[in-house]
């Protein structure tokens, strides 16, 4: 969106809960004991969260319809993985590209633009199958579109979101936005299933309405998304650049380079143990009716995670949640190998499900708070891309232990793997003194290369905690 003035920008900072340098308060303080206002207060934050939220479970509802689809057309397996593997690859392949393109055009239409795109691609595949007798390679075609959009659009969520939301409010937001996406899951596969037993058709329309929400709910926020303008006469790098200052940024923190690292190796060990936990049901009688019903329990647990997250984090800090929800989620994997009946199973996973979920909260909060915002959508994005790119092999190799040393074993491989993680946080406290400081009391990392306490460009000086020596 084209703004009239920079300093609307500034203003706009201030209202969405900045520190004051002179009162040492946020604006987003209720006035009463320093308790912030509810987010559910806030229109702007109840349109972005529903417009994101209708589009997961569109998402949810489409992704089950798809393989259907694929397998009615073609009758193979592989077919309908290989449109799966073609939406990944092209999120896969714009995601760092949207992440640099969102800290240097507006915000507010490439998110509306990308939404549009993937709504007219889930309607291009809706009209195809209501024709009749829709083209493998077109639709082949169109999840690659689809993707592509969804990797640009996914680069400039955080970014947007870290304009919305209070600063003190963050880990509620981010918790919010996971249980949303899990609900969304719980509902999305039996809605699905119920809308292609009506028309194959019908999920594939549900979806792209669900895009057209995130376009309209775009353009209904109120509050300017970014990114502020530059100076006139400054002259901008080309996106190559910008790629590479967000890489700069990363380094610049050893809690970055930390977490990135030690998440995207968490990410394909939790991909491998969700294609065991699968194989384990059926492995113990389980039919697909019961794989649905373990599955839902699991997904329970991860929204009860998310309402859990943000109220541990005030509780207990920051570090132990993210510690004890890694040493959890270890004990969950050890005990699914040995529970007896698929219904435990199913208890197991939501316990392991409502562990998993505040070890992200902690992670992601901790970013969007540590990083400036003009550097927010290319650092985020370059998260993404890294647990994607990796969380490939976590099926790969968890398959080929089932297959060469049993199941059972297989389990036990990966919670061992997971008992690794979890003791690598313990031996990389000194990349994790960040979560020892309270979230709304986090400095940004300086923009420039200048040592703390030296003086920036703009002439402000560059001082932080004596705790943080991540930064």
């Amino acid at each position: 969106m084209v703004r009239s003035r920079p300093e609307d920008d500034e203003q706009a900072t201030e209202d969405i809960g900045t520190t004051s340098e002179k009162s040492g308060k946020t604006t987003g303080d209720s006035g009463q004991g320093g308790k912030p206002p509810s987010l559910w207060h806030d229109r702007d934050y109840v349109v972005w969260w529903s417009g994101e939220g209708l589009s997961a479970l569109g998402n949810s509802v489409s992704m089950l319809a798809f393989p259907l689809l694929m397998l009615h057309v073609t009758g193979s397996a592989a077919q309908a993985g290989t449109i799966t593997m073609l939406h990944m690859l092209g999120r896969l392949g714009t995601l760092v590209l949207g992440g640099a393109l969102s800290d240097r055009v507006s915000r507010r239409l490439l998110l509306g633009l990308a939404a549009l795109v993937e709504a007219l691609s889930m309607g291009a595949v809706a009209w195809l199958v209501y024709r009749g007798d829709p083209s493998v390679l077109g639709l082949d075609a169109l999840a690659l579109v689809s993707g592509l959009a969804a990797g640009l659009r996914s680069g400039v969520t955080s970014p947007v979101l870290r304009r919305i939301v209070p600063k003190e409010r963050i880990a509620d937001a981010t918790a919010q936005g996971m249980g949303r996406d899990m609900l969304a899951q719980l509902l999305g596969a039996p809605l699905g299933g119920l809308l292609y037993s009506v028309a194959r058709w019908v999920p594939f329309l549900f979806d792209a309405i669900s895009f057209l929400f995130i376009t309209l709910s775009s353009f209904l926020i109120r509050r300017p998304l970014g990114p502020d303008r530059q100076d006139d006469g400054e002259r901008r790098p080309g996106l190559a650049a910008d790629v590479k200052d967000g890489l700069r940024m990363i380094r610049r923190s050893d809690y970055l380079v930390f977490t990135l690292a030690w998440g995207a190796v968490l990410n394909a060990v939790a991909q491998g143990f969700t294609l065991l936990f699968v194989v384990m049901v059926q492995h113990r009688g389980g039919g697909p009716t019961t794989i649905g019903a373990v599955t839902s329990l699991a997904v329970v647990g991860g929204v009860m995670g998310a309402v859990l997250g943000p109220w541990l984090m005030r509780r207990i800090g920051a570090r132990r949640v993210l510690l004890l929800s890694a040493w959890l989620f270890t004990a969950s994997f050890a005990a699914v190998a040995a529970a007896p009946r698929p219904w435990q199973i199913g208890l197991v996973m939501m316990v392991g499900m409502t562990s998993m979920i505040p070890m992200n909260v902690v992670t992601e909060s901790y970013e969007v708070r540590l990083v400036p915002d003009a550097y927010l959508g290319r650092v985020a994005a370059t998260g993404q891309f890294g647990f994607q790119a990796v969380q490939w092999t976590g099926p790969l190799v968890a398959g080929v232990l089932a297959d060469s040393l049993g199941v059972e074993s297989a389990v036990l491989v990966l919670a061992a793997a997971m008992a690794v993680l979890a003791l690598t946080l313990h031996l990389g406290r000194r990349h994790l003194a960040l979560l020892d400081i309270p979230l709304e009391e986090i400095r940004e990392l300086p923009v420039s290369d200048a040592e703390p306490g030296e003086t920036a460009a703009d002439g402000a000086v560059l001082t932080r905690s004596s705790k943080d020596r991540t930064g």
